[in-house]
């Protein structure tokens, strides 16, 4: 059974640092896009930063330049880096990963995610 387990949030002042990581785990065979996704009370969950295989980044607009998302498909992990923080950023975050499961003789495209982190970003 695969399972994302997510780390590193927490409670931060505005202009701090923090970096989340998401270990995939299971019987993998394959993983596609990872990515990161956000969610503040109130509001819709939003992409916040996705990473393809290859290494090609996409970022949402109000986070490029102080967010990098990177991957070691070695560790079936992703990882966000998240400097100069703002209160806006709070939110639940999440990562999301596009990956093919082994299940006995056959390989299974699913979309899969984690559990959720929560970044909190006050003074």
């Amino acid at each position: 059974q695969v399972q994302l387990v997510e780390s590193g949030g927490g409670l931060v002042q505005p202009g701090g640092s923090l970096r989340l990581s998401c270990a995939a785990s299971g019987s993998i065979f394959s993983i596609g896009a990872m990515g990161w996704y956000r969610q503040a009370p109130g509001k819709q969950r939003e992409l916040v930063a996705s990473i393809l295989s290859s290494g090609i980044t996409n970022y949402k607009d109000v986070v490029e330049g102080r967010f990098t998302i990177s991957r070691d498909n070695a560790k079936d992990t992703v990882y966000l880096q998240m400097n100069s923080l703002r209160p806006e950023d709070t939110a639940v975050y999440y990562c999301h990963a596009d990956l093919q499961e082994e299940r006995g003789h056959t390989i299974v495209r699913g979309e899969y995610w984690g559990q959720g982190t929560q970044v909190t970003v006050s003074s």
